[in-house]
């Protein structure tokens, strides 16, 4: 049995276990750190930074932070949130997200992010980018245009499905997510059933023929915030 390690959240009391991340040790103290590169059941990874919390005072990553006996962590401050906004902001104007025509709209963990941080408006200049939209699997669309660079799809694919379909190519601000397959997606082995195809949580890869089976209005996040499931545990808790 792993060591407990106890340590504070906003000042409250907080019973984690060695090795486990912060945001692993709040999640199940029914505490919701927001963030998106971060999937259960995939490795720590740290790129989005929007699970920023305050350990001891300096900005740390949640996600990939191991907890530490009597560690002071803040997560909620107007700090932290003004810090996540902007992130949120930067990963919406570096792509092209149209929600309106997305058939990940109220089912899309960024868009329901920027609902929850109160996202109005973005501050930040919208970039534009040329990108590629892969249709050519039978049943998985592939649309860089949505893209967040998160790496689900990649950590899924090698981790979960014991494949190699996704990788990061390129560098800088020509990085992207690119297949092992010269002829697309229709040349890989994904299958429709695949882990990575269901990882993504932006529109960037969808099955077809699904996108609007459950009408809007009906979806994951729009009746209820993005990580209400969280808080909702920790209410029944009392």
């Amino acid at each position: 049995m792993s060591a407990k390690v106890a340590f504070t959240i906003d000042g409250k009391t907080v019973q984690g276990e060695q090795g486990q991340t912060i945001l692993q040790a709040a999640a199940l103290a029914s505490i919701y750190i927001p963030h998106l590169c971060a999937m259960k059941g995939l490795s720590p990874w740290g790129s989005c930074r929007v699970c920023t919390v305050l350990v001891n005072g300096r900005p740390q990553a949640a996600c990939t932070t191991p907890v530490a006996e009597g560690a002071v962590v803040e997560n909620d401050t107007a700090e932290l949130k003004d810090l996540r906004s902007s992130l949120v902001e930067m990963l919406f104007v570096e792509g092209n997200h149209y929600c309106m025509f997305c058939e990940k709209s109220g089912n899309c963990e960024l868009q329901a992010m920027a609902y929850r941080l109160g996202i109005l408006a973005m501050r930040h200049p919208y970039m534009f980018p040329v990108r590629t939209l892969d249709a050519s699997h039978p049943d998985v669309m592939v649309e860089l245009n949505r893209c967040i660079l998160c790496a689900r799809c990649i950590r899924a694919s090698q981790e979960l499905d014991g494949k190699h379909v996704f990788d990061f190519v390129g560098r800088g601000s020509r990085r992207h997510i690119g297949v092992n397959a010269a002829t697309g997606a229709v040349g890989t082995n994904l299958k429709v059933t695949d882990k990575a195809a269901e990882a993504c949580p932006v529109g960037s890869i969808v099955k077809k023929r699904v996108g609007f089976a459950v009408p809007i209005g009906q979806r994951l996040y729009d009746s209820k915030p993005i990580g209400s499931a969280i808080e909702s545990g920790r209410a029944a808790k009392g």
